[in-house]
Parts: C-alpha cells; sequence; structure tokens
C-alpha cells in the first residue's frame, strides 16, 4: 500500500463469523479484518460471494448472524445510510439531467442545498481527480474514464473513512484502467481512507493493493500480501484461477 499523505482518517473492517444466504441460495460464512487504511484487494470466481461482502459492509445486505465492525463500531444493524462508508460501483449511479459540479455536489448534500463551504469542497475534489475545466459537462459529455472521476470526486466531498469498489473500472479498457487505479492510489496516500476493492484482474490487485482476500464458495479462503499469495497460492481453487485470469485483460 502507498505510504505518505495526510494524518490517517481511515476505519478499520471487521466481519466477524457474518453469515448470509440469498433466497435459495448456498451458505455464506465471512470473517475477515482490513486495517484503517488498508488497500485491501477481494478476488474470486463470479458467485463465489464478493459483491456480497461487499453489500454487508455498506449496510445493503443483513446478516444472519455475526458482527460487522467499522471503526471498532458495531454497526450490524445500522441502514447504509449511518454507515461511514462510500460505495462506488461499475455503473457509476450519475444522474443524466445534471451536471458533473451536481453530481458531485449530492455527496455534500442530497437536496444540493451546498453552501459556500460545500462549493469550495465540490471544486477543490474535481481538481484532485483533474476534472476541474469540466465542471458544466453533463455525464453524456464524458467519456467512460471521466465519469468514474466524477464518483470518486463525489466519495471526496462526502469524506466518509471506508470506500468500497465493486469492479469499479471493469468496463474500463487497459490504459485507461490503470490511470484510474493510479490515481485512486493516489487519493487513497492523501486521504487515508480504507479501500476494499472487488476485481476480476490479478494486475488489478497487484498495482494497488497491499493485501489481496480470495472468495470461494462464501468463504474467506485466503488472505495474504498480493504478491505473495499470487505466487505462492495454498489452494487449489486460486490457482486455477490464477492461472485462467492471469492471461491478460
Amino acid at each position: 500500500m502507498t505510504g505518505g499523505g495526510n494524518e490517517g482518517s481511515g476505519a478499520g473492517v471487521v466481519l466477524d463469523k457474518v453469515a448470509f444466504s440469498h433466497p435459495g441460495g448456498a451458505p455464506m460464512l465471512f470473517d475477515l479484518s482490513v486495517g484503517a487504511g488498508e488497500i485491501l484487494a477481494v478476488m474470486g470466481p463470479s458467485g463465489s460471494g464478493k459483491s456480497t461482502l461487499l453489500s454487508l459492509i455498506a449496510g445493503f445486505e443483513t446478516p444472519a448472524a455475526g458482527r460487522i465492525l467499522i471503526g471498532g463500531a458495531d454497526v450490524t444493524n445500522l441502514p447504509p445510510a449511518r454507515r461511514p462508508v462510500s460505495m462506488i460501483f461499475q455503473e457509476n449511479n450519475l444522474f443524466a439531467h445534471l451536471d458533473v459540479a451536481a453530481n458531485v455536489g449530492l455527496g455534500r448534500s442530497p437536496s444540493l442545498r451546498l453552501t459556500r463551504e460545500d462549493r469550495e469542497h465540490v471544486s477543490e475534489a474535481l481538481t484532485s481527480v483533474g476534472l476541474a475545466d469540466k465542471a458544466r459537462r453533463l455525464p453524456r459529455e464524458l467519456s467512460g474514464g471521466e465519469r468514474q472521476r466524477v464518483a470518486l470526486a463525489r466519495v471526496l466531498v462526502r469524506n466518509r473513512p471506508v470506500l468500497l469498489l465493486d469492479e469499479a473500472f471493469a468496463s474500463l479498457g487497459p490504459a485507461l484502467r490503470d490511470q484510474m487505479l493510479d490515481l485512486l492510489n493516489d487519493l487513497q496516500a492523501k486521504t487515508r481512507m480504507t479501500v476494499v476493492m472487488v476485481t476480476h484482474d490479478p494486475q488489478d490487485a497487484l498495482r494497488i493493493s497491499g493485501r489481496t482476500a480470495f472468495v470461494e464458495e462464501g468463504q474467506v479462503r485466503e488472505v495474504g500480501e498480493t504478491a505473495a499469495i499470487f505466487s505462492q497460492a495454498r489452494s487449489g481453487a486460486l490457482r486455477r484461477y490464477l492461472g485462467a485470469g492471469s492471461r491478460g485483460r
């Protein structure tokens, strides 16, 4: 994980024997600890439970048993709006009729009743992601990478200690994806937020994360330093996954 930046503002995340199952689905049981200010990549086959793990942290799903702690506080029964978490999806959830500045401003006020200080934060966030000159553009006038930069700027103005990314850059081409990962790495170094990033691509994990968790059949099977877990995979499932996932983008 990249160091430096301002004093830490991330929060640790703990899933303590968190049980969950979708209707008619196989049971899942997650045990995972993410350090404050850490970047953790989450990988695994399709349907293994990666997105469900993020949804449990964010509060979009409720566990049948176990506890979810963020910053040491039990948030298991808190609704998403009361959790100190932001989330970016592959679909960046921008409002087509609002310009870039307004889409970012929603992170400060859902009603867009922005104070002068709010507008200053929006301007600073857009500068941080390289979109200072696109504030009045509509989403349809932006590239895919620029739309994801808007989503990142909205995260910055929310100022939450935990950021979850669910395949956020999967639809981007290789060069643009690398640019977005580098930007995320730079922003995390400045804010020290905790980042949990689901990706299918081992190169994404190697580029940005200190540790990687491998999820299979609703459980975290392996967690370790990213380069080591890829080169010394203990389970056959991870070796098979890396064999398929390492053939290029």
